[in-house]
């Protein structure tokens, strides 16, 4: 496996609350009644039924101990009040869906998984079959190494099944990418044809400067076409691209590059974002020569020119290095010879936070990757040839990886790619979207949804909609009354919502309702997927049964799970498979209730999901105690009304300096400098002592209770090296 040495849309506005689910426009039963289609809350419980020996574990503490416990809480919500509440699909959509009846397909999944997966393969192009042994994977830390494997030995390429093999089916004509600017009327779009050409001028390009197969290539861009176009480059000749975040900060960018050791990166001189102007162009350079400081010289920076942001005249240039995208790519052939794979070849790299302030480059691979995200998006989505399918997220996250990219164009989906911001020129902006372009199914965050719900219905109501028939949830859990806002009101109570669990890790959805083959819940992710078997455990690593609060795991390895962390597969063991051996340990909290369905509570570690984004605690400590006047800094998340969760930071600050607003912001941009907007924190807290153990332990238990106003429920302060802390920051609370 050779390399050579997670956006989702914010905003905030007034909302009007919906509390219940209106009549749908198809009679169903709703809290009562049966099901109309072979009775699917009884099958499941027939299917999710195992013995117990099988549902059950010795106990092993291996490392669980140092975990704090499960605080079981649904984002804004009490879970049991929803509990009952089911949603039916109409009889005439579980007619046509894809999977009405999902009992048979999971059970032999899960019993038999290499001739499950073996048969979705083969309707993919392999250059060489794999062997009998379709994958291996040990688990369990006990019986040594970590390993996942799926279709080893077997030969492909992505690009190839995503772009030649659709054409060759004769869809060469239909359009991949359909591609939105920021301003209104600004469009574009790209045939899988023209698609194809682009992506193999861009390949060749990058062979003729040396890219070679397991070189890295960083790529470093917004929503423009060229984003999925680079990938799709890199994948075709067997690079391993990385692709950034366009809205990380120059810190966060070298640090990426210094890992990966890319040959070239990919840029754009600047983008426009509603009215602000970000100079993409001036982050590179100054990461390329932070990255240079640390021994990481990067040959090429290919930049894309975005006339409509920032005039070339205008860009600051390096002659030698610097190489504009249009002055060379066009010259290029538009054909390229694949370069083909091994199934455990590496496809690319994607860094996410951890609860250590180092990302983690989570390393995904080609065949089993290819070959789930695919998968998931056909029965998530319940995908048809004439769907328009628009996905919301950035590419600079997973979401963008597997479901605006590779999941959608392997199915030979036609695309929406969307460059601007959902609240300009006004809120209705997205609705605008899917009526231009008749979108059917909308894939967007719990974020986006409470914010465009704050807004007023009447900036959905003023457009049609009809064009809609599946509507999705992505990046963290979305709380009842944002599910039946996005029910009732932009899908006029007729499109089943797929509220989608999953993770940058896992590369597609691990727990998902199926549109059509069960009730849903408003806030619940339902039921696993094929070849999934979640299990919760409690503290002690214990599986247990029925109705059920704990730490979500996995029993079994899927063929879209990550391999390793890059350079660190010590990091990747401890992290994942110690803290419940035998296990994939997520890192998130879940509850099933009595009928199955799981409801996940979010992070139980020291990560924050903020707006959908992954944003680990030690990063944002670590950039606020860079401040020259920041003595030491804690940060925890909070609930938040829009982000789901907010970043709330205690700052200790250096003996004589005072407290002030103008501090106060300083310390806000030390963060966004050193990270990027995103993880600003919503509050900061002055804090003349932390709560700490006499072994120096931060107590952030206590500083949860405080930073959510729970004061009642601080528990025994009596152990803490100076109790007295506590009742200052309580002082401090609104200062």
């Amino acid at each position: 496996m050779a390399l050579h040495n997670t956006t989702m849309f914010p905003a905030t506005q007034p909302h009007s609350n919906h509390s219940s689910i209106k009549p749908l426009s198809n009679p169903i039963s709703l809290r009562s009644g049966p099901p109309r289609f072979g009775s699917p809350l009884r099958n499941l419980r027939q299917t999710m039924a195992t013995s117990s020996s099988d549902r059950r574990l010795h106990h092993v503490e291996s490392g669980s101990g140092r975990m704090q416990r499960l605080n079981a809480v649904v984002l804004g919500e009490s879970i049991a009040s929803e509990e009952d509440e089911l949603v039916f699909p109409s009889e005439g959509f579980s007619e046509q869906a894809l999977v009405s009846s999902h009992v048979q397909m999971y059970k032999r999944s899960i019993e038999d998984p290499a001739g499950f997966w073996s048969e979705i393969a083969s309707e993919f192009y392999w250059k060489t079959k794999w062997g009998e042994e379709v994958f291996t994977e040990n688990l369990d830390v006990r019986k040594g190494k970590i390993t996942i494997e799926w279709f080893k030995g077997a030969t492909t390429n992505v690009c190839y099944n995503a772009l030649d093999r659709n054409i060759e089916a004769g869809n060469g004509g239909k359009i991949a990418i359909q591609w939105e600017g920021n301003e209104p009327g600004h469009d574009a779009q790209l045939t899988y044809s023209e698609l194809l050409e682009k992506v193999c001028q861009l390949s060749n390009y990058l062979k003729d400067i040396g890219i070679r197969k397991g070189d890295a290539v960083v790529i470093y861009m917004p929503m423009l076409m060229e984003l999925p176009i680079a990938m799709l480059a890199c994948a075709r000749i067997g690079a391993v691209h990385s692709v950034v975040f366009a809205g990380f900060s120059t810190e966060s960018l070298a640090q990426r590059i210094v890992d990966c050791k890319p040959k070239a990166v990919i840029t754009c001189n600047a983008v426009r974002r509603g009215t602000k102007v970000i100079q993409l162009k001036d982050i590179v350079d100054y990461a390329l020569v932070e990255s240079a400081k640390n021994g990481v010289l990067v040959g090429a920076c290919l930049t894309y020119e975005n006339p409509s942001a920032m005039k070339r005249e205008e860009t600051k240039w390096q002659d030698g290095r610097d190489i504009w995208w249009q002055d060379v790519v066009p010259k290029y052939s538009t054909t390229c010879e694949v370069e083909w794979m091994d199934a455990e070849d590496p496809l690319f790299l994607l860094y996410t936070s951890g609860s250590t302030g180092k990302p983690k480059g989570v390393l995904h691979t080609i065949g089993g990757y290819m070959i789930y995200t695919a998968t998931t998006f056909k029965y998530a989505f319940d995908y048809k040839s004439s769907d328009i399918y628009w996905c919301t997220a950035d590419c600079g996250w997973i979401t963008g990886h597997s479901y605006v990219t590779y999941g959608p164009l392997l199915n030979g989906a036609t695309v929406v790619v969307f460059e601007g911001a959902p609240t300009y020129p006004d809120y209705g902006r997205c609705w605008d979207i899917v009526d231009k372009f008749k979108v059917t199914i909308l894939y967007t965050a719990p974020t986006l949804v409470r914010s465009l719900m704050r807004s007023g219905d009447e900036y959905v109501t003023r457009y049609s909609r009809k064009s809609l028939r599946i509507l999705g949830s992505v990046g963290e859990p979305i709380n009842p009354s944002a599910w039946r806002w996005l029910f009732n009101v932009v899908g006029d109570s007729r499109c089943p919502i797929s509220d989608t669990w999953w993770q940058t890790e896992t590369g597609g959805f691990l727990i998902t309702p199926l549109p059509g083959a069960w009730p849903q819940k408003p806030g619940s992710a339902t039921f696993p997927f094929f070849g999934v078997q979640p299990a919760i455990v409690d503290e002690k690593g214990n599986e247990l049964e029925g109705e059920c609060s704990g730490y979500l795991c996995i029993k079994n390895s899927w063929p879209g799970a990550f391999r390793t962390l890059y350079g660190d597969h010590e990091r990747y063991e401890t992290t994942y498979f110690k803290p419940f051996t035998g296990y994939y340990f997520s890192g998130d909290g879940c509850r099933r209730d009595k009928d199955g369905y799981y409801w996940l509570t979010g992070r139980v570690d020291d990560v924050m999901n903020v707006s959908g984004h992954r944003i680990g605690t030690a990063e944002v400590e670590s950039a606020l105690v860079s401040h020259p006047q920041c003595a030491e800094a804690a940060v925890v998340g909070v609930e938040h009304e829009v982000k789901g969760q907010g970043i709330y930071a205690f700052v200790t600050l250096v003996d004589g300096v005072s407290y002030s607003q103008e501090l106060r912001k300083s310390l806000v941009l030390a963060v966004r400098h050193q990270i990027g907007a995103f993880a600003a924190p919503d509050r900061i807290h002055w804090a003349p002592g932390l709560p700490k153990t006499r072994s120096g332990k931060i107590m952030r238990r206590i500083l949860r209770k405080i930073a959510s106003r729970q004061l009642d429920e601080l528990g025994d302060t009596s152990t803490l090296a100076d109790p007295s802390v506590v009742d200052q920051l309580i002082a401090l609370s609104d200062f």
